[in-house]
C-alpha cells in the first residue's frame, strides 16, 4: 500500500535514505548532500570569477567530478537557478530571525542589511539570472513575492511599535532598496551609507511647533 507520509523513507542500495515527496520522485540522500555542496560551491565560484567561473571550477570547488555535477545541473542556467533559490531561501529565513529580534528596528534593520548583501551578490549574475527567468518567467515573481511576504512583518511590527512610518508598505521599501541595489557603480561602503539614509527616512516623521518637535506618521 503507498504511504501517505511525506516525510516517510525507505532504505535501499545498502542503507541509502530515499526521501519520499508526494507527487515527485524520490532522491538519494546523498545526491541531495551532494546538490547542496554544489550550489555552495558554485556561490564561493562565482563570487570570485563573476560569469567567468566556469562548471569545472564548480566541480573542483564542489569536491566532485564534472560529471556529477552536470547529472544535477546540465548548464549554468541549472547553476544560477539553483543559487538563486538557495540565496532566496536565505533571504526568506532571515526574516523570522528579524521577528525573534527583542528590538522591532534592529530586527529591520538587520533585515535590510541582509536584502542589501542578497541584491548586491546579484549584480556578477545578471547575464546568467536573465537567462534564467526567461527560461521560467514565474521565477523572479514567485520569489518576490516570497520575499515581500517574508519582509512584511517585520515592517509591520516596527510600525505597530511606532518605530517607523505609516504611510509606507513592504513594496514601497522593496522597491527603494532594489533599485538602489541595482546601481552599476554602487559600492559596498556607499550602499551601507544609502541604508542609513533611508533608514531614516522611515522614521515617522517630525514637525515642529512652539512647544518643540513632535512625531507625525
Amino acid at each position: 500500500m503507498a504511504r501517505a507520509m511525506a516525510d516517510e523513507s525507505d532504505r535501499a542500495d545498502g542503507g541509502t535514505v530515499l526521501v519520499r515527496v508526494p507527487g515527485e520522485r524520490p532522491q538519494r540522500a546523498d545526491a541531495r548532500r551532494n546538490q547542496e555542496k554544489l550550489v555552495s560551491a558554485a556561490r564561493d565560484i562565482f563570487a570570485k570569477y563573476g560569469g567567468e567561473a566556469s562548471m569545472e571550477a564548480i566541480a573542483r570547488q564542489g569536491g566532485v567530478g564534472v560529471g556529477t555535477l552536470y547529472r544535477h545541473f546540465p548548464t549554468r542556467v541549472d547553476v544560477v537557478e539553483a543559487l538563486y533559490r538557495s540565496d532566496v531561501d536565505v533571504l526568506v529565513a532571515a526574516a523570522d530571525d528579524a521577528l525573534a529580534e527583542r528590538d522591532p528596528w534592529a530586527g529591520l534593520a538587520g533585515w535590510l542589511e541582509a536584502y542589501v548583501g542578497y541584491s548586491m551578490g546579484k549584480k556578477t549574475l545578471l547575464n546568467e539570472l536573465h537567462e534564467a527567468f526567461a527560461k521560467n518567467p514565474e521565477l523572479k515573481l514567485a520569489s518576490r513575492e516570497r520575499i515581500v511576504g517574508a519582509f512584511s512583518p517585520v515592517l509591520v511590527r516596527a510600525q505597530q511599535a511606532q518605530l517607523v512610518r505609516d504611510d509606507v508598505d513592504a513594496n514601497d521599501v522593496m522597491t527603494l532598496i532594489g533599485t538602489m541595489c541595482m546601481a552599476a557603480t554602487l559600492t559596498e561602503p556607499q550602499a551601507r551609507r544609502l541604508l542609513r539614509m533611508v533608514l531614516d527616512g522611515l522614521r515617522p516623521r517630525v514637525h515642529w511647533s512652539a512647544s518643540g518637535p513632535s512625531a507625525a506618521s
